[in-house]
This record gives C-alpha cells, structure tokens and sequence, in this order.
C-alpha cells in the first residue's frame, strides 16, 4: 500500500493511518486497556481504542521532530485477554475502592486482584522482552499507569543501570494503594524496589503525593524530583529549556520514558483518572521531549498512560483527551528516534 503523507488517513487505516506491518515497523505499540486499581475517575482502559481513532488525524509531518513515521509504527491487534482480566480485577476491587481500601474480609479479593495484575505485568514484559530482542522500540499505551511495570523491568534487565524519565502529576511511590500492590499508585515503588536495575528516576512535574513518598525522594538518591512549583518558577524565570537540558544531561545512556498524562495541564486532558492543578503546557512538554532528543541518551522504551475518553457517549475518537494522547504519543516516538 503506497503512503501519501499529505492525503487524509482511512478510518479503518493503521495507527496514525500508517499501512506498516509488524516486519516493516521499528516501533511496535501494545495496548494495554486495565484499569484496576484506578482510584477516582475510571475510563483509561478505552484509551488505546480511541487513541487510535484519533491518530488517524495527525499530521505526518512534525515542525520539532521531522518525520517519525519514517520508523515505521504498528499496533498491536488487541487481545481478547487483556480485557477479561481488566473485568474481573474491576468487578472485585471497585467495592473495595469505594470503602477507601481493603479490610481483612478483602484477603481473597486483593489476592486475586493482585495475581491478575501480575499476570499482566508479565504480558507486558514478555512483549518488552521480544522487541528488544528484534531490535525494535516497545511502546506500552494503556491503561492506567500500573500497565508499564513490566515494560520497564524488562528493560532495565537488557540494558542495567538505566534511567527511567516520569512525566507525571503523582509520586507513585507508595508501597501500596488502598490494599493493592500493583497499584497505579505504586509504579514507581515497584520499580525501585522491584527486580529492575534502575540508577535514577527523573520524576517532572510532581505536584501531589502524601508525607511517605516525599519521604522516599529525599532518602533516596537515585530519585530526583522537579516538582510542579519548581517549574512554574523556570517558566517564569530561568527557563524551561536550560531546566529540561540540565536534567536530562544527568540521565545515563540508556532510559525508559513514562508518560502519566495526569502531569500534563488538566485542560489537556480533562478526563484523566486523578487530575490535579497546574501541570504541563503542550509547548513546555515539547520543549523537553526537543531536549531528550537532542541528548545523549537512548530512549530504549516508553509508555503513554492514563487517558481517558471521557464519557461513554462521547463519539470514539473525538474526545478532547484522545486527541491530546494520540499527538503526544506521535511526538514521543518522534522524541525517540535513533
């Protein structure tokens, strides 16, 4: 199939309208449609299938990053599987999460939920794995951001000692949440904790977590933290750009890049799971994503997490909040290129 990059896209068309196969793409996108353990607004578990509706309207041609189809971006077709997990982990811990978290009549409950959230850590890693092994680029699109776990061990197995850069409103440094321990809520805990060979985590944009995780940042030093006050203040004075180039100059080579979209401005994405006040301009997020590119280090995997569609009857694809994730996600893959 012949590609013209200036014509509109087919609506039964590829991600971002593209005709690649699996063979031919270097960036091979797994949608991972779970949400659990989501704590407040649920809806990111439609993500991966309106963000694919709404790519089909993004320009191929990007004025900061050029020409990422280039690469070549396929999805994954969806598995059946992921999304019988995600209801049977939902239907048991929605009454739990309503109560304000488990109680010890809940034992049986949060251990079934939990396997089902290792299970799909180990999915997802066994993907990761397979990628890096054809010398492909994974990209995980959830879901909430409990769906990347097993992306970034993956990674950090292939590549030990690698950074993870986290853009996101949350810590996600809490050793569980509301009784679960692979929490959306705890991603980032996992990951330190966990089997990953993880040097460092750049945390950016930070502007809601409770004592414990604040705790963590200053007690850990591979945790760096720019917290959301602290980049209004380079917005308004030093600037975002030599902020975004010194703290991506103290990554190592190689890292994995985790996009909750919750640290974007809420007017970006409106119907994310957990907003909160303040967060990152779209220029702003272009600025850093000009910087990690033009750096020295090698984005080896990423995820984009945490959009949400909005309500149910919002046409597919035409949410705000879809169209926000799909051009973001564009701009991460361009972000990306060797």
């Amino acid at each position: 199939m012949d590609l013209d990059v200036n014509a509109a896209s087919p609506m039964d068309s590829g991600l971002f309208g593209l005709p690649h196969g699996p063979e031919e793409a270097r960036v091979h996108v797994l949608g991972v449609p779970f949400e659990a353990t989501t704590s407040f607004r649920p809806g990111t578990r439609r993500a991966p299938e309106a963000i694919l509706a709404a790519s089909r309207q993004v320009d191929l041609f990007d004025l900061h990053f050029g020409r990422p189809y280039e690469q070549g971006i396929w999805i994954v077709p969806s598995d059946p599987q992921m999304g019988a997990w995600d209801r049977e982990a939902r239907s048991l811990a929605a009454p739990i999460i309503e109560r304000g978290g488990a109680a010890e009549t809940d034992l049986e409950a949060v251990t079934r939920v939990d396997a089902i959230g290792d299970a799909v850590r180990q999915a997802v890693a066994a993907f990761t794995r397979e990628r890096l092994d054809q010398g492909r680029l994974p990209v995980i699109l959830g879901g909430d951001h409990s769906t990347p776990l097993g992306a970034i061990e993956a990674c950090a197995e292939r590549y030990p000692g690698m950074g993870v850069l986290q853009f996101d409103a949350h810590a996600d440094l809490r050793p569980a949440f509301e009784g679960f321990k692979w929490s959306h809520a705890s991603v980032m805990h996992n990951v330190l904790e966990g089997p990953a060979d993880v040097s460092s985590l750049l945390q950016v944009g930070v502007r809601d977590l409770c004592e414990q995780e604040y705790d963590v940042i200053q007690a850990d030093p591979r945790v760096r933290t720019l917290f959301g006050h602290e980049l209004a203040a380079a917005r308004h004075g030093a600037g975002t750009r030599a902020m975004a180039r010194a703290a991506v100059s103290s990554l190592p080579e190689h890292i994995f890049v985790s996009f909750d979209v919750d640290g974007l401005d809420p007017s970006l994405c409106p119907n994310t799971g957990t907003p909160v006040p303040g967060g990152l301009g779209w220029d702003e997020v272009t600025i850093w994503l000009e910087e990690l590119a033009a750096s020295d280090t090698h984005v080896v995997g990423l995820d984009l997490n945490e959009v949400s569609p909005g309500p149910t009857g919002d046409p597919e694809g035409c949410s705000w909040d879809a169209i926000v994730g799909a051009r973001l996600l564009y701009r991460l893959i361009g972000a990306a290129q060797p």
